[in-house]
């Protein structure tokens, strides 16, 4: 239980800094650095398995369709929640992004109940009621939804799911991940290469050729830890420490990156917090 509390809360910590590693590759598509992330992801991991001599899982897969299915459907959440996340960081939505994180533990709520069949308490309902007025109040006030911050959250929370309830453990799982991934992100990048737009070949800064080969062990280690820690703790209590990353992330969109934060806008967050603090409250004194 600790170790898994320890692992997730580093993981949360990982991504709530994000922002600063996405924001100096701002000069790079996001398209082109979700490919790279994947490609030396990849590198990173097999180095791993070679060292750690854990290649046994992968026969096995053969006769696993299901398993393998399942890994397809997180692998293509995870790239789409990469892809989007990355956009919305150095498009200037790192608030709303950070609204999606804060959001996605009443999604995991959600879908422990209509997946998991775990059943809600009273006040779980209240809260959930709660952030939905929030999620409304900002729809309202910006003239939209807040598409991006629900996306977010949909597709972590499935991610989570799906992981939470792998066959595989934490590093086979990401790794076979990012191998079904691979395909797709080589040939993107050769395209690129071939018409002259791959970044990590035009541009004149060493330092931007560096930041995109560490995306490999940046990438994996926080997944690794986040797969660990969703394997060892409760659904509930992995809700809990993810307010972690986005209160960094938010910190990050006013203070450093200085996002517009209305008064209107911070109304809807604060109705949001209160769900979520209503969340919290109430599994920390059941667990009491």
């Amino acid at each position: 239980m600790r170790t898994g509390i320890l692992s997730a809360a580093l993981a949360f910590l990982c991504w709530g800094l994000f922002p600063l590693y996405f924001h100096a590759l701002k000069e790079v598509p996001p398209a082109q650095i979700m490919g790279h992330r994947v490609l030396w992801s990849l590198l990173f991991l097999v180095i791993v398995l070679t060292i750690r001599q854990q290649w046994k899982w992968l026969g096995a897969l053969r006769q696993q369709p299901r398993v393998v299915a399942s890994f397809a459907l997180s692998a293509l959440l995870l790239s789409f929640n990469w892809l989007l996340y990355i956009w919305a960081v150095n498009s200037g939505h790192v608030i709303e992004a950070s609204l999606g994180y804060f959001i996605n533990p009443l999604f995991n709520v959600m879908l422990g109940f209509l997946i998991l069949k775990e059943r809600l308490r009273i006040v779980q309902w209240l809260a959930i009621g709660l952030a939905t007025c929030g999620v409304l109040w900002l729809t309202w006030q910006a003239g939209r939804m807040p598409w991006i911050a629900l996306a977010l959250a949909a597709s972590f929370g499935g991610y989570g799911l799906l992981r939470k309830t792998a066959s595989l453990g934490a590093l086979e799982g990401l790794s076979f991940e990012t191998m079904l991934l691979f395909p797709f992100a080589l040939g993107f990048v050769i395209w690129l290469s071939m018409t002259g737009d791959n970044a990590f070949l035009n541009t004149p800064s060493n330092s931007t050729r560096a930041l995109l080969i560490a995306s490999g062990p940046i990438t994996a280690i926080p997944l690794l830890l986040f797969a660990s820690g969703a394997r060892k703790i409760p659904l509930s209590v992995l809700g809990l420490l993810q307010y972690i990353g986005p209160t960094i992330q938010l910190s990050l969109g006013i203070f450093l990156f200085h996002e517009a934060f209305t008064q209107e806008r911070m109304i809807g967050f604060a109705i949001i917090w209160g769900a979520l603090a209503l969340y919290a409250a109430e599994g920390l004194l059941r667990r009491k």
